[in-house]
């Protein structure tokens, strides 16, 4: 179980009928088409250009039968915003790094610890459930390499870029243990994702048995993101080194994958079984970034979900820049 949710204001999460390609009337579960508030400034051609992609998305994510999917987007110019089942909850896999991440920095400005400072990394954590011991298992984690550090003194810094730039799950409940996993929680409301759980670190196999999971919101992501990059979750140089590690993930099979080729995108992958997740901030020449959050889940394989993730972002992109600009990568 490799670590790669907040109800809304809708209540119950309903089947909706859509109208799926070929005609053929197709029911998609957990995609809920939710009511997207407009200013009183936009214009009907906003609002029917937001419906098109709003149809887009749900034909193309009937295609993947069974599949549950959540889509928030955020154009941070103050123009168009989208959201599919947006307030529905969902395992955050490594999701759940961002708002650990925002933590550790917020801590760094508060002066409880520094960037430089290093800590003894050991690989011994214990469950939420009862205090009991447990490892992680480097076989399970997407950089093994952190485990030949165990037993050494490692500068915090290095271990954040590991969380996010190759996903280090060791490194991540390091940090944990650090600052804590209810002040991550705690940071993460306080700036409006308020429904996201930041309960526990990762491979806590009791914790998981028992349900006691990190959950998150496409919403609630799409809120943090939207915050990092304005610039007002964290002081001026903390929110550049933040997007800074985020632009240097390395897996960019998910939403990267949908843009021109060589666009600037800082974003933060999960992954567990059947479940396939992607957070970013997309940068695209010429237009102010937008915020794109894609949450999937039940869809047994992974190829299958990351081709749908970048389908969606290549969606979401040819709304922002216009289609001609969008069929680029596939020539």
């Amino acid at each position: 179980m490799s670590c790669r949710k907040g109800n809304g204001d809708l209540g119950a999460v309903k089947a909706l009928p859509i109208f799926a390609p070929m005609g053929r009337l197709r029911t998609v579960t957990m995609v809920t088409f939710l009511a997207w508030s407009a200013t009183p400034a936009s214009s009907h051609a906003q609002n029917a250009a937001v419906n098109g992609l709003r149809d887009r998305i749900g034909a193309r994510v009937a295609r993947v039968g069974g599949a549950e999917v959540a889509v928030s987007f955020r154009d941070l110019a103050g123009g168009d915003s989208l959201d599919i089942g947006a307030n529905v909850d969902f395992h955050a896999a490594s999701t759940m790094k961002i708002p650990v991440m925002l933590e550790v920095l917020r801590a760094t400005e508060a002066g409880r610890l520094a960037l430089d400072q290093s800590i003894l990394l050991v690989n011994h954590f214990h469950s939420i459930v009862d205090g009991s011991p447990y490892a992680l298992d480097p076989r399970d984690d997407s950089d093994s390499t952190v485990y030949t550090m165990v037993g050494r003194r490692v500068p915090v810094r290095d271990l954040l870029g590991r969380m996010i730039v190759r996903s280090s799950n060791l490194a991540t409940n390091a940090l944990i243990a650090l600052v804590g996993a209810e002040q991550a929680n705690a940071t993460a409301h306080a700036l409006g994702a308020t429904h996201i759980r930041v309960l526990r670190g990762v491979e806590d196999g009791k914790a998981y048995a028992a349900g006691l999971n990190n959950t998150t919101t496409s919403a609630d992501l799409a809120v943090l993101l939207a915050r990092i990059e304005r610039g007002d979750a964290l002081s001026s140089p903390n929110a550049r080194l933040m997007k800074d590690i985020l632009l240097r993930q390395e897996f960019n099979d998910e939403i990267p994958a949908g843009l021109p080729p060589g666009t600037p995108v800082a974003h933060k992958t999960g992954s567990i079984t059947a479940t396939l997740h992607d957070a970013a901030i997309v940068y695209p020449p010429g237009h102010a970034p937008y915020v794109l959050v894609v949450l999937t889940r039940k869809i047994p394989e992974e190829a299958t979900a990351r081709t749908l993730i970048a389908d969606v972002s290549r969606l979401v992109w040819a709304h922002v820049m216009g289609p001609s600009i969008a069929t680029v990568r596939a020539q």
